[in-house]
């Protein structure tokens, strides 16, 4: 039961006794001087702090954004201020606020109202039925887009939609459907509003697939640059100012449906700045983010990165203080194109360009040299290899010096380079895209390939600084419970298992990347990722143990109540009244007004819960 005011639980004289013992004996967890009060007191939960100790308590007190203290229900009852709110918890476990170590967020909420999501979706013929619904909604001019967070392995039938499929779903509306960076499919309708021909040139490392008779299928292949699918994304009708405002707004609170409360957020192909960032900026101007991003700059014209760091860096060195909840960390993922080493285990291994070297010397030099944190994208142990040697000849003469930095995804990352990058200082953020194509990357590459990749216990095992995510939302889900899973099961979402138990993680380890691992990557391990007092008060309330449930329910978890800074930002179930109020979805025929965002179960089309409302 949910209680706004003093929990009968604790008669007064109880709170009178409890207040003279902590005053004279100091016994509650973390105390400060007794003049401080809660002003919000959560009791009667299983409250698991991840701390050093793994302390499991049963209560919190919130004073000013931070955890005020943690303890018994009584200890913190006896924290509360005269007029405090109370929530009774029901029992139910308690977490640390998730944070995604490499989420693609401000351009997700740029593009979450425009977009179908089959992420979770059990059968290709519902997602075709979820398809052919939404091509009846949607206005002429408009395009349906399923736009990654799902792999064909999750359907029943296990395979891809066809063109044919997606023509009889939507005969007259556009389609475009993303599976991955691997390849994109189009329908006929979508090949003739992008004036698609058999003459029509695709960029380097991609092609039109063609058919017998030399016409365009509708298959668009990354081979492996995914060039083709961004410019197909970018070429596609965007949302008008205020809509990827709403777009955003119910985005985030998506996230805090699955109990996010923080994303490091690493720029994005096809995503500029500051042109494509304005939603979310005017969200924190206002403060009214309801999770702390942390974003990285991703330069998006080849060839003139470095001017655009030397510029970004000029910029920010005069700017003032950033809003709360939003601050700038530094460079990446991409420092230079040349660098990039595409993930589509469809196509073979990429090799890295020759002009990769120089560019890339120069780039991470004048990153070091104006002390901005940096990350960079890195798959394969080949192209993390060419990438170190190249940090560290600029280590050499403009040293690291505790700079942080990091590699991201690294699938097939050896122990040599694991060990030469805490050598400079450096972290590892992982993603779970594995659990999306792991069956594409075990049939071109082998069982045992496959069962290191990524190499999840010696990673853990090393100390080195490690974090968590998704890479979302076009290569995998922004669910971060899938990922969870992912790493604790060792299986795709298809069932397939890739890792064996000695390569699997527990479900504390699992957990602690995603908060206090991930905290490290926004520069915050000190601030976030535990619930302790003087820690910003940032967790969530879980709908399931997550360390006693099932291993097959573990990626159906999500948040009955999210709280970050204190602050209540998402309520479901008993806690539904608690959730702040949220604008219709816009535009109208938005699949999220219909379907909502990723798939639950139980739920055959889960609607918003704004469209529920009304």
């Amino acid at each position: 039961m949910t209680t706004l005011h003093r929990p009968k639980s604790a008669p007064l004289h109880a709170v009178a006794l409890s207040l003279l013992l902590a005053f004279t004996a100091s016994t509650t967890r973390g105390q400060d001087a007794m003049s401080e009060r809660a002003t919000l007191v959560l009791h009667h939960g299983h409250v698991h702090t991840m701390d050093s100790d793994r302390t499991v308590v049963t209560g919190l007190a919130i004073a000013g954004g931070r955890i005020l203290a943690t303890g018994t229900d009584q200890e913190v009852i006896a924290r509360a201020a005269p007029d405090a709110r109370f929530i009774d918890l029901g029992g139910r476990t308690v977490i640390p606020g998730l944070i995604d170590s490499h989420l693609h967020a401000i351009r997700g909420g740029r593009f979450y109202n425009l977009e179908l999501r089959w992420e979770g979706v059990p059968t290709l013929k519902q997602a075709l039925a979820m398809l052919a619904e939404q091509a009846r909604r949607t206005p002429a001019g408009q395009w349906v887009r399923v736009i990654g967070g799902w792999s064909p392995h999750q359907f029943a039938e296990r395979r891809m939609p066809t063109i044919a499929e997606l023509d009889a779903a939507a005969p007259e509306t556009p389609v475009f459907v993303l599976y991955l960076y691997s390849q994109g499919l189009l329908n006929h309708a979508g090949m003739r509003a992008l004036g698609i021909t058999a003459a029509t040139p695709a960029p380097d490392g991609t092609r039109y697939e063609l058919g017998a008779d030399g016409a365009p299928t509708g298959r668009l292949l990354a081979e492996p640059s995914p060039v083709i699918l961004y410019q197909t994304i970018g070429s596609l009708p965007q949302l008008a100012e205020v809509d990827r405002l709403n777009s955003t707004i119910h985005y985030y609170r998506e996230l805090n449906r699955l109990g996010l409360t923080g994303a490091v957020d690493a720029g994005g192909g096809g995503h500029q700045f500051p042109d494509d960032y304005g939603a979310t900026q005017e969200l924190a101007a206002q403060d009214r983010l309801p999770l702390r991003i942390f974003y990285y700059l991703f330069p998006q014209r080849p060839g003139q990165e470095y001017r655009d760091f030397e510029s970004w860096i000029a910029d920010t060195a005069s700017a003032g203080a950033a809003p709360r909840g939003y601050s700038l960390r530094g460079g990446g993922e991409f420092l230079v194109w040349s660098a990039g080493d595409y993930e589509n285990f469809l196509a073979a291994r990429p090799i890295l360009k020759q002009a990769m070297d120089a560019e890339l010397h120069a780039v991470a030099r004048l990153l070091v040299g104006s002390r901005w944190p940096f990350r960079i994208h890195a798959t394969y142990g080949q192209s993390i290899e060419r990438i170190l040697a190249v940090l560290q000849r600029v280590d050499a003469t403009t040293p690291f010096d505790g700079l942080r930095w990091a590699i991201d995804h690294a699938e097939t990352i050896r122990p040599e380079q694991i060990d030469a990058i805490a050598a400079l200082g450096g972290g590892i953020a992982i993603q779970d895209r594995m659990a999306f194509a792991g069956e594409d990357f075990l049939a071109r590459y082998g069982a045992e390939i496959t069962a290191q990749a990524p190499p999840l216990r010696a990673l853990v095992d090393s100390g080195i600084p490690l974090g968590a995510g998704t890479d979302a939302t076009r290569v995998s889900s922004y669910d971060p419970w899938v990922s969870l899973a992912w790493m604790v099961t060792g299986r795709t979402v298809g069932g397939t298992q890739l890792y064996p138990q000695s390569n699997r993680l527990t479900r504390d380890e699992a957990l602690r990347l995603f908060t206090h691992g991930s905290a490290w990557f926004a520069g915050a391990e000190d601030r976030l990722g535990r619930l302790e007092p003087g820690r910003l008060a940032d967790l969530a309330v879980l709908s399931e143990d997550y360390f006693t449930v099932a291993e097959e329910r573990i990626a159906g978890i999500e948040s009955v109540l999210t709280v970050v800074g204190g602050r209540v930002v998402h309520g479901a179930a008993e806690f539904a009244t608690l959730a702040p109020p949220m604008p219709a979805v816009s535009p109208a025929w938005s699949p999220q007004a219909r379907f909502g965002g990723a798939w639950k179960r139980g739920e055959p089309a889960r609607a918003s819960a704004t469209e529920s409302a009304r």
